[in-house]
């Protein structure tokens, strides 16, 4: 076979190897995190539940037809994303896989794509108020391998950016504190172990959540270090999943003084609650 056949199948396998090796670990990972999680009982979501929150987080659980639904006790999701390294690059296709549980708060996060036909496949653990994050290349090496106070509190902002668009019902979590800045906008602020993080929600008129802006995430650099940037995720495109009204489109951008840097954009392609396996 001549070498430039052979190159695609060499690709293909490392592919097969990398995937499964780190796929293999976030399977292990949720099916112990499900195994682990205490049931709590089945509660609707009542008007009394949400009368202390701000009024346009209240419009906006109308508006997701959260109200007289259960409120969830876990979500799964799976996106199809496209990702950009650095300013400049064309967009890689990703797509990407998760688990959220909101009793002890946990996310468990999977990331598939590829770069000059080299794949990789990326991992996000948040559990028991500590996160790592590992970039595995072809199941040759890690690329990033990166842990401590700095990437817990970057996410446990996205937590909470997972919470308010994704498990709205949620919002009356007594973890969370509000406080109501005028008619379509509202601070929230998530307090999780040693960690408190804050967010400023964005509405429109007709209650749907539109952006979500942060202060407290940081961006993993080119040169390894995590930088303090503004944070913010624009949403649009809700559409039902399970009886609820949730934006299926979003942007994920860090804000740097020279302009902004859109670096992910995701497209929800599933939604499934209270799952047991």
């Amino acid at each position: 076979m001549k070498p430039t056949l052979i190159i695609p199948f060499i690709i293909a396998g490392l592919f097969a190897a990398g995937c499964t090796t780190v796929q293999t670990r976030y399977e292990r990972l949720t099916a112990d995190a499900l195994q682990r999680q205490t049931p709590a009982p089945e509660h609707l979501l009542t008007e009394q539940d949400i009368e202390g929150l701000p009024a346009p987080v209240r419009r906006y659980l109308q508006y997701t037809g959260s109200v007289g639904k259960p409120v969830p006790q876990n979500m799964e999701l799976k996106f199809d994303a496209q990702m950009v390294r650095k300013r400049g690059d064309a967009p890689m296709e990703a797509t990407s896989e998760q688990l959220n549980f909101f009793g002890n708060l946990t996310r468990i996060f999977t990331m598939k794509a590829g770069m000059f036909l080299v794949p990789f496949q990326a991992l996000h653990v948040y559990r028991d108020t500590q996160a790592t994050f590992i970039v595995r290349v072809a199941n040759l090496f890690n690329a990033v391998d990166i842990a401590g106070d700095t990437l817990t509190a970057a996410e446990t902002v996205t937590v909470l950016n997972d919470i308010c668009v994704f498990a709205p019902a949620r919002l009356i979590d007594q973890r969370l504190t509000w406080k109501e800045v005028d008619d379509r906008t509202a601070e929230v602020t998530l307090t999780n172990g040693g960690y408190r993080v804050r967010a400023t929600l964005l509405f429109n008129e007709e209650g749907a959540l539109i952006d979500f802006i942060s202060d407290d995430r940081y961006a993993l650099e080119n040169d390894g270090t995590m930088r303090n940037v503004r944070w913010t995720t624009p949403l649009s495109e809700y559409r039902e999943f399970n009886g609820r009204n949730i934006a299926t489109y979003g942007e994920a951008i860090y804000h740097y003084p020279d302009g902004p840097f859109v670096y992910g954009t995701f497209r929800l392609r599933s939604l499934r609650y209270d799952v047991t396996q």
